[in-house]
């Protein structure tokens, strides 16, 4: 269910944990996050830390349960402990806790796609950064399965000197998979992969090279990851769910044991910054050097749906490559439609069969190919249309047809999906069509009293050249947490990914494999994640700012037929699906100059959301006063997109920024505008000029709203130009 597959309506809920029950008139025990002020000095030794916690612990009678559950070290400064709803409430009033709360429960949210994206082996970025040599990819998700030919370390060089961590595995790990620790409250033993999830999303992240991989025949290739060199190192913090508590645990010990990137595929909604265990996590990371990758959420296309919205965090979105699984659906008039299926029988006839409609007794439950709704309905021989949604994921609808002697199914999208399908696994003879194709199928259903269908299986198609497309599940901006951080940052691939899958995993149709294809932008994220490693190996003196700079202001803005990128509808995506486009890491490599952020330039901005000191430093984890601070508006931090509010009266804003040279040492650029509708763009200077490597220069935008503007927002791209370099920085205007 949810992200880890969307085989099942995607879901993607914070659940309050720590809602206590009533048990003999007495609260029980649930599991809270406690934030202490941090103490002048530093403890000498981890020992002394946790004796410092379990002083603010309720005292317990003997024999009772330890009541700490996880005790943070670098991240935060506090704990995870059990306690009542009463002991909660009396801890809050205590000196030197600044805040308790019940924890959350967040959910979780490829042979091709490194060649989609340019990534070839033996040739240009990949060589250039040593396919990640030396980097170490850390990855919170469902655990992994260590003997999975993904991890294997032939090629692989040692350990990196400075990695602290531990794996938890009987039989060790390898110069691939260097770590593997479980923080899931209760499980006994090793971090494996009852999911699939993590050990797809570390496959592709980082997996080594697989020949022959494919999905049950098709997509047949060589898997590997983005960074195929780069080290693993996974820590479990889902299983029936991914608890607040156990993330922030697993971000402090990644910190410690020395990673070099995280990588978290889950998420859990819009929550303030200083409420939210991954942002605070991964604040404290930044300032170690750990760059963060986050997958954006699965609530799409509707607005104001992200997950992970931090600045300081890199939000991935997802969006579709050039590969489908075709399966084509012809009807008795002759037309033919585009769709798709993982499963694809070699022997499902090709004369046509009856067609039917399975809502046509106007049951909705019907129409939906519910479970039981097809009992009496004559499906028996026939191919069936059903129609997608009802809270009924999309291959159970197959198995009501398949179990009520469907021949076979058409499963047709609702509106607000539209032209995105997915590649799924189907029990039976099917294909997946978007939502004007439906109504075209509906359309010759009621024109004639004998229709008829086939599906015709055509297995891998590559070359799709309206690829990539922003698919409809992937969350959309505006970021509800600050309007003035456009986000997501960037788009990748996340649609029908195939990545490697536990080794015992069988589908339906009694076919073993060791790979499986998902989708989710939870796939997306660790495409990203990969692409920073290699960044990191190839530039290890940038920050995790710059490489997210480099990322964003090279990405690609049209698809491969050279026009503007599209999503569900079938029309251009709009930023808040894309963000600054979709990633090219060639590019990437080379962005000719990049914005720098520093962790102490995030306190004004932080300051300017109007938080208070308390809320500011337990985000940045150090005494803030903002009212001595140089506050600054949203948007004036140094990121490299602009996202402005302007009001129907507010005048004009001018924010500034800095860039630094990575290019030619003697380098010099002026301007482009695609100026957003109803806004008046003004850049100063006209030129910037370096004359050497890590330069900085200061530029001025000025931004008016003209008169009469009806629309909620517009967008355009402010570019600096060079004789070897497009520097792109998108721009969008909000309408108050």
């Amino acid at each position: 269910m949810g992200a880890i597959c969307l085989v099942n309506l995607v879901f993607m809920f914070i659940v309050p944990l720590a809602v206590a029950s009533k048990e003999n008139g007495k609260s029980s025990l649930s599991t809270y996050i406690v934030h202490l002020k941090k103490p002048k000095g530093v403890f000498a030794q981890a020992v002394d830390l946790d004796g410092w916690y379990r002083s603010f612990l309720p005292v317990t009678i003997p024999g009772q349960r330890t009541r700490m559950v996880f005790s943070y070290r670098n991240v935060v400064t506090g704990f995870a402990a059990k306690l009542t709803a009463e002991e909660a409430e009396a801890m809050k009033r205590k000196e030197g806790i600044k805040s308790v709360w019940p924890e959350k429960v967040y959910s979780l949210h490829t042979t091709h796609s490194p060649d989609f994206m340019g990534l070839q082996q033996s040739l240009g970025f990949w060589n250039q950064s040593n396919y990640g040599r030396g980097v170490i990819i850390g990855v919170l998700d469902t655990g992994i399965t260590p003997g999975h030919p993904s991890f294997s370390d032939e090629g692989m060089p040692p350990q990196p000197a400075k990695w602290k961590g531990k794996c938890e595995f009987e039989g060790g790990c390898n110069n691939k998979l260097i770590g593997a620790r479980s923080f899931v409250e209760g499980e006994v033993g090793p971090p494996a992969d009852e999911e699939g999830h993590g050990t797809h999303t570390a496959s592709t992240a980082g997996g080594n090279f697989v020949k022959g991989a494919n999905v049950f025949g098709n997509a047949n290739g060589t898997a590997s990851g983005m960074a195929p060199l780069a080290h693993l190192a996974m820590y479990k913090v889902c299983g029936a769910g991914c608890s607040e508590s156990a993330i922030l645990a697993a971000m402090d010990a990644g910190v410690e044991d020395g990673v070099d990137v995280l990588s978290l595929s889950l998420g859990g909604g819009s929550i303030p910054f200083y409420m939210d265990s991954i942002a605070l996590g991964a604040f404290t990371a930044i300032q170690k050097g750990v760059f963060v990758s986050c997958s954006a959420g699965n609530e799409g296309p509707s607005y104001g749906t992200l997950s992970n919205e931090a600045p300081w965090i890199l939000t991935v979105g997802a969006s579709t490559i050039d590969r489908s699984i075709a399966a084509v659906p012809k009807l008795g008039n002759g037309l033919t439609f585009d769709g798709e299926s993982l499963y694809q029988p070699n022997d499902f006839p090709s004369t046509l069969l009856p067609l039917v409609y399975s809502g046509a007794n106007g049951k909705a439950a019907s129409a939906f190919c519910a479970p039981g709704s097809l009992k009496d309905v004559d499906v028996k021989g026939k191919v069936v249309l059903c129609e997608r949604g009802g809270d009924i994921g999309r291959i159970d609808k197959g198995q009501e047809v398949k179990d009520n002697g469907g021949a076979a199914m058409i499963l047709m999208n609702d509106k607000l999906n539209g032209f995105s399908t997915i590649a799924d696994p189907h029990v039976l003879p099917a294909t997946h069509v978007g939502y004007e194709t439906g109504l075209s199928i509906q359309k010759y259903i009621n024109s004639t009293m004998n229709a008829t269908a086939t599906i015709i299986f055509k297995g891998t198609v590559l070359g799709k050249q309206t690829a990539p497309e922003v698919t409809s599940f992937s969350s959309r901006g505006p970021s509800l947490q600050s309007f003035g951080i456009l986000k997501p940052d960037i788009i990748g691939p996340g649609v029908s990914i195939l990545a490697a899958w536990p080794v015992s995993v069988e589908n339906k149709t009694n076919t073993n494999s060791t790979f499986n294809m998902i989708s989710g932008t939870s796939m997306s994220c660790p495409h990203l994640s990969g692409i920073a490693a290699l960044l990191k190996s190839s530039h290890p003196d940038w920050s995790p700012a710059a490489i997210k700079s480099a990322i964003m202001t090279t990405a690609s803005l049209v698809n491969l037929g050279g026009n503007p990128i599209v999503d569900e509808t079938n029309t251009t995506a709009d930023i808040f699906a894309t963000g600054a486009g979709h990633v090219n890491p060639s590019k990437a490599n080379d962005p000719g100059l990049i914005y720098d952020i520093q962790p102490d330039d995030y306190i004004p901005y932080l300051c300017g959301l109007n938080y208070t000191d308390e809320e500011v430093g337990t985000i940045v984890q150090q005494t803030v006063n903002c009212s001595s601070e140089s506050i600054i508006a949203e948007a004036e931090l140094n990121y490299p997109s602009f996202s402005i509010l302007l009001a129907e009266s507010g005048g004009s804003q001018t924010y500034t920024r800095t860039v630094m040279n990575v290019g030619p040492a003697s380098s010099s650029y002026t301007y482009e505008v695609f100026v957003p509708t109803g806004v008046d763009v003004s850049v100063k200077p006209e030129e910037i000029v370096f004359t050497e490597v890590n330069q900085k220069q200061t530029y001025s935008v000025t931004f008016s709203r003209q008169k009469n503007i009806s629309l909620p927002f517009s967008q355009g791209l402010l570019k600096w130009v060079s004789a070897q370099h497009d520097v792109n920085t998108p721009i969008v205007a909000i309408f108050e």
